[in-house]
């Protein structure tokens, strides 16, 4: 009898385990940057990012929420954009441009030492982004509609142990550097 009751389990698992696979972040509002929907594999709404101070003209801190996981992004150092620190489950992850003052490739810095290059596909556009080593799967991010920078697919193919901080870190970074701050 347990084993008809401990198999379901196991099938379920997958479920709950895609639920954070991201695979799209779109504006709540088509004129403004400041909320986001977060969407994942089973294309609901499943969560958001927004700008902490929704009031303010204070671009440099945001929440997000996924299910039950809530963190913040939050720029490092005041009036210096090329370092952000993303919070989320225990989990912090940094995000440092490579180059400074050059938004359009990024280290990100997770637990345990993994690391991610972020970057802009072409360097005069910068609506398509990807990370450059697929130690741990493939992530990039491109525009639904070419120039329109409210709607966004996500391809989260990375692997398990990538912890959403991390995702939520790659996809801020892009959405940040992405959009006009209005």
């Amino acid at each position: 009898m347990r084993k008809h009751i401990f198999l379901p389990a196991i099938f379920l698992l997958p479920l709950c385990l895609s639920a954070q696979i991201l695979t799209g972040i779109a504006t709540e509002w088509s004129d403004s940057f400041r909320q986001w929907n977060l969407y994942t594999l089973n294309e609901e709404t499943e969560g958001e990012l927004r700008l902490r101070w929704a009031t303010g003209e204070d671009w440099t801190e945001w929440n997000y929420s996924l299910d039950e996981h809530f963190g913040s992004a939050k720029i490092k150092w005041r009036n210096n954009p090329n370092e952000w620190e993303i919070r989320g489950d225990n989990v912090i992850v940094t995000a440092r441009t490579l180059w400074n003052d050059d938004p359009r490739e990024w280290r990100i810095s997770g637990p345990g030492g993994r690391q991610f290059t972020l970057k802009c596909k072409y360097g005069n556009q910068i609506d398509e982004w990807y990370i450059t080593d697929e130690r741990y799967g493939y992530f990039g991010m491109y525009t639904s509609w070419e120039g329109d920078p409210r709607d966004w697919v996500i391809v989260d193919e990375l692997k398990e142990e990538v912890s959403l901080p991390e995702k939520m870190a790659l996809a801020f970074i892009v959405l940040y550097h992405s959009t006009p701050k209005e």
